[in-house]
């Protein structure tokens, strides 16, 4: 298993949701308002990896992933360089939302440049501003997580 403490987002073409990625699975408190929110912050960064936008990816980040880093072009030299499978993933498919550990976690299920299906858990957090942001992800195989 692979993890890193930033904020990595899949760029290309999401495919449809397996049935067993039910509603029933996202925590109770989540909204369908925000489940389309965090949606869309994956979303939009993948059109900014896709669009090799440092300002733009590094706009979906949260506070602390942003302060991490403190400025977008390392912050996409990063992903970049040591994250292929989510920079540049051959396809995607969003998964449940779920939480760990207190923590409401997006699954994305990917098959990267090399083919290898991979799966990365973004960390979202609900800002006091009412938005949301990826404040970290994890990467791993599909295998060893049970998608």
């Amino acid at each position: 298993m692979r993890a890193f403490a930033v904020l990595l987002v899949v760029a290309g073409l999401a495919g449809p949701v397996p049935a067993a990625w039910a509603a029933e699975d996202i925590p109770a408190a989540v909204t369908p308002a925000d489940r389309d929110a965090i949606t869309g912050v994956i979303e939009g960064q993948l059109q900014a990896f896709r669009g090799d936008d440092a300002v733009a990816a590094f706009a979906f980040a949260s506070p602390g992933i942003q302060a991490q880093f403190g400025d977008s072009a390392v912050f996409l030299d990063m992903v970049r360089r040591g994250y292929r499978p989510v920079y540049r993933p051959r396809s995607y498919a969003f998964g449940p939302l779920v939480e760990i550990d207190g923590r409401l976690v997006q699954k994305l299920e990917l098959i990267g440049p090399d083919g290898q299906r991979d799966l990365a858990l973004y960390y979202m957090e609900h800002e006091p501003d009412g938005t949301w942001r990826i404040g970290g992800c994890m990467l791993t195989d599909s295998a060893s997580v049970g998608a």
